[in-house]
């Protein structure tokens, strides 16, 4: 048991803080897209169901569609301020334990801002497939499940304030 996890804690430190980085900045726009493109699926589709019956609340309900894209926004923003993090290393400092924080300080915010931003997504859609449902059967309920609508999007810059702090750890060795 022991060896087995020495191992992989050794197979751990071989990988490039640089991969581990890379990845971070990966995963933070690619699955914010993945969570815009999962809610503006359920927002549109309700969306254009309920349009049937009433043809007016397509232009007012696409403010939910719009939410639903703030979310990838968020993703390439902070991919954006995680890619100025990246400082070029020394190759005898690149496994140094600064060099190691650093990138496992990118990966970390870039799991968090995504996954923060795939949850937001789902939410901000499946509130916004409500919202076109009900604005359908009645006109009043559209702002109250608009201001829902509105906190559960704030889920989505939570993630990206958490992945910010996150980030800030990350200070790579200075060259000697």
């Amino acid at each position: 048991m022991d060896s087995a996890s020495s191992s992989w804690s050794r197979a751990m430190l071989q990988i490039s803080p640089y991969t581990f980085a890379a990845l971070g900045i990966a995963i933070a726009i690619g699955v914010s897209v993945l969570g815009a493109a999962w809610g503006i699926y359920i927002t549109g589709s309700s969306l254009i169901g309920a349009a049937i019956k009433a043809p007016r609340i397509t232009s007012k309900n696409l403010i939910s569609v719009i939410f639903c894209e703030a979310v990838a926004i968020y993703g390439v923003i902070v991919a954006i301020i995680l890619q100025t993090k990246l400082e070029s290393v020394p190759a005898s400092q690149l496994y140094a334990p600064e060099s190691l924080r650093a990138g496992y300080a990118i990966f970390a915010s870039g799991i968090i801002v995504g996954f923060a931003n795939l949850f937001c997504g789902l939410c901000v859609g499946i509130i916004g497939s409500s919202c076109a449902l009900s604005d359908a059967q009645n006109s009043s309920l559209f702002v109250k499940i608009l201001v829902i609508e509105i906190f559960g999007s704030a889920l989505g810059l939570f993630g990206v304030i958490v992945g910010i702090i996150m980030s800030a750890q990350a200070t790579w060795p200075a060259a000697a």
